[in-house]
């Protein structure tokens, strides 16, 4: 097996790993224990699934470390194709959504502190308490939605690096920076149409967005094509 072709499984695995972990946090504690604009059930679900929440929190730091990684690994294989690109995209693929994931923690606490009551919040009655919960979890969202500007402009420079790479299918490169535009696309849409009808993209940003997922599982189980490699190296020469 080829140093490039392991290369490509390890970050295929460390990308899988993300994918996993991120949904919890994402996606199943908004829509299981989040009710928009019900501050009391919103409370009562996040009181009564207390340990799923606190996963939820766990789950973000370990996407955070684990982003770093991933990017890495992605630079010790494509940097040979572009340093300066597989450098661009280390840092807006891993070093600044990490440091929003971390700080964006610091909403979810803060949401928790204001259910579970600590003597300090006294001075707000259950139902204030309630609604400024309601208000992290929402900033927490808010949060989310700006890091997809990140999430959607890492995915160009990966996309040029897969496109040119010669040893990656070429067509993960187009499918990439079209679920790069799609995050753009989400990022923008929620903060300069925030009440706009999303079901009618959701079925396109869907179908872009299962790039990522079928570029990573690409990697962990075919890996790299040494011989595409070569053959491109002899083109160029």
């Amino acid at each position: 097996m080829s140093a490039l072709h392991t290369r490509a499984r390890i970050a295929g695995l460390l990308y899988v790993l993300l994918a996993i972990a991120a949904p919890l946090r994402l996606l199943y504690i908004p829509t299981t224990l989040i009710v928009r604009g019900d501050p009391s059930t919103t409370a009562a679900n996040i009181a009564a699934h207390e340990a799923l929440f606190r996963w939820g929190i766990v789950s973000d730091l370990f996407v955070g470390t684990i982003l770093i990684f991933v990017v890495l690994a992605l630079y010790r294989l494509l940097s040979p194709v572009n340093r300066s690109l597989a450098v661009l995209m280390v840092i807006l693929g891993g070093l600044l959504p990490s440091v929003i994931y971390f700080l964006n923690t610091v909403n979810d606490a803060a949401a928790l502190a204001l259910i579970n009551g600590a003597p300090y919040l006294d001075v707000f009655d259950k139902a204030q308490r309630e609604a400024l919960a309601l208000l992290f979890l929402h900033l927490h969202g808010q949060v989310v939605t700006a890091a997809e500007w990140l999430w959607g402009i890492w995915l160009i420079p990966l996309a040029i690096l897969v496109f040119h790479s010669g040893f990656l299918p070429r067509f993960f490169g187009v499918w990439l920076a079209l679920n790069g535009l799609a995050y753009i696309a989400q990022c923008l849409l929620g903060f300069l149409a925030p009440g706009y009808d999303s079901g009618r993209f959701d079925t396109l940003f869907l179908v872009l967005q299962l790039g990522e997922v079928a570029f990573m599982l690409w990697m962990l189980i075919f890996g790299a094509r040494r011989y595409l490699f070569r053959k491109t190296a002899q083109e160029r020469a």
